[in-house]
């Protein structure tokens, strides 16, 4: 999480567009069973937890609430996150993590710190066992960041050696005196967050970053052998910086050391430009592909043994634009966003662009949980799920198997010249497709995942099957409101999933007409 617009003006995008054809249009979707990309990844549905405004305070965790469980986890918010099926939680930052120190929530007696990040007090009330006794609630993979700001690489090894090892050494002991006699067993753990922005806390240029993250590794890895560890990629994309120097050089560096290199991207609609904003997923997919033609240059060079390939973690992304100003970013009501229907669209290219990456994109992390940037909102009466909520809960709950290489034929439109985020240099997109798909196939099952960006039309559409029949009644999930501005707020749930009608199919073809501004999901048996 950056939070680098206290220095930069908030970003600007074009206002005008080509007018895209207002007129009824046909398409074809071919989808071929032999046409594979890779496994998709169950970790592609995670989420993440920061230290930041209410997300743990107030969000997933409010002792002495009336809503809140003899543990202090608010029951409302626990049911609405099983619904989302985190399958990886990111913790405890973000930004936060810089000039975080583990030891201070541990324990009988918490130590109170100045949070330097976003502006409050940390009580360290809530620290790792609380975490781990919320992941195991939610039954969710952890996945801990260390801090390589302000902290030392021998406080990464402690904090390795209280969460993973059984027993013997202090830190171990030390865990099972806090009440925890079996170990926790964390196998994902990032090396830092965001090192390369002058934001950062402890910011290092990559050389040094390198050194420290190589030096972290090695104990971190001599204390538990089998965890996988994520280098901390670029975030900075501003003109004046090289964000692909950055990764060019931690990759090189760090190619036999590390099992991921995590990536960020934020995108927002400020200037009120909706064919602009629902092409932003493709951007996060052009940096994709570099960073895997980086990866795959290193691997070539790399003595790696019968280990992985570096994958890609986009462990921070979502839309964040309305709560980036000084004022918004600071204090216990932080990145407060209010979704709509437009934000839940994109999230929906997201997702879609993280399946037709599977090859590489192995894990993807929304930023937040709950109240921060996220899916869920509260307040101390109740709770609602906000727009963004439903098609990430679509995608964590029927995605799964291999992602296939699809063919879409339909109408696209340009772009004109925008910034994807603050500060960051601009971009322009031709031949977007009104279309936006996914598909994956497992086990005689397909599911279609299709966004249709037109904001006024329906687009009615040939889905056509190069390989086999499809069979049977074929499931049908929409997301949708009545215009693309449309929230959703307490008592209010303007925009959801709502089940449509089965889609009955019946050898090679099928066709159905994607709504205008909607996100579909259809699935069904493929012999």
């Amino acid at each position: 999480m950056n939070n680098h617009s206290r220095f930069l003006p908030v970003f600007l995008f074009s206002v005008s567009l080509l007018t895209p054809p207002l007129f009824a249009q046909n398409a074809r979707i071919k989808i071929d069973t032999d046409r594979t990309i890779g496994e998709v990844s169950p970790l592609l549905y995670g989420n993440f937890v920061e230290h930041l405004g209410r997300c743990v305070y107030g969000g997933i965790y409010e002792p002495g609430s009336p809503l809140s469980d003899d543990q202090g986890f608010r029951k409302d918010v626990l049911a609405a996150v099983k619904e989302l099926r985190p399958t990886i939680v990111r913790y405890p930052g973000g930004n936060f993590v810089s000039n975080y120190h583990w030891l201070d929530g541990v324990g009988p007696e918490r130590t109170p710190r100045m949070e330097l990040a976003w502006s409050r007090l940390e009580t360290n009330q809530f620290g790792t066992n609380e975490f781990m006794d919320y992941t195991k609630m939610i039954n969710t993979e952890p996945y801990f960041s260390v801090n390589m700001g302000t902290g030392t690489i021998e406080e990464a090894q402690h904090w390795v050696e209280y969460c993973n090892v059984k027993e013997g050494p202090y830190f171990a002991e030390l865990r099972k005196k806090h009440g925890y006699p079996d170990p926790h067993n964390i196998t994902y753990w990032s090396l830092g967050n965001e090192m390369d922005g002058f934001w950062q806390m402890g910011h290092l240029n990559a050389e040094d970053y390198s050194k420290k993250a190589r030096e972290a590794a090695k104990l971190m890895k001599l204390t538990s052998p089998n965890i996988k560890l994520i280098a901390a990629g670029s975030s900075n994309y501003r003109p004046e910086a090289d964000p692909n120097e950055w990764n060019a050089t931690i990759l090189h560096e760090l190619r036999d050391v590390v099992d991921y290199i995590a990536l960020h991207i934020y995108v927002g609609n400020p200037s009120d430009n909706y064919y602009n904003f629902l092409s932003t997923p493709l951007v996060m997919e052009q940096r994709t592909k570099l960073v895997k033609g980086m990866i795959d240059r290193e691997m070539d060079r790399a003595q790696r043994g019968d280990r992985d390939p570096i994958y890609i973690a986009w462990d921070e992304y979502n839309v964040w634009y309305r709560a980036r100003t000084d004022e918004s970013m600071q204090g216990t009501r932080a990145l407060e966003e209010h979704y709509n229907l437009e934000d839940a669209l994109v999230i929906a290219g997201f997702l879609n662009g993280f399946v037709r990456n599977a090859d590489v994109v192995k894990m993807a992390n929304m930023a937040q949980l709950v109240n921060v940037i996220a899916p869920i909102f509260t307040n101390e009466q109740g709770m609602f799920k906000q727009t963004i909520f439903y098609p990430l809960a679509l995608f964590a709950n029927h995605v799964r198997g291999t992602s296939l290489d699809v063919f879409v034929d339909c109408d696209t439109y340009d772009t004109n010249e925008f910034f994807i985020g603050l500060g960051e240099s601009t971009t322009t997109q031709t031949d977007v497709p009104y279309l936006d798909v996914s598909a994956t196939y497992q086990d005689g099952e397909v599911v279609l995942c299709v966004m249709n960006r037109h904001k006024d039309k329906a687009i009615t559409t040939d889905i056509l099957s190069q390989q086999g029949n499809f069979s049977g009644n074929f499931e049908v999930y929409e997301v949708n409101g009545p215009d693309v501005k449309a929230q959703n707020d307490f008592g209010k749930e303007t925009v959801k999933t709502v089940k449509k009608d089965n889609l009955k199919a019946k050898g090679q073809k099928m066709t159905y007409t994607f709504p205008a501004h909607s996100f579909t999901m259809i699935k069904g048996q493929l012999k």
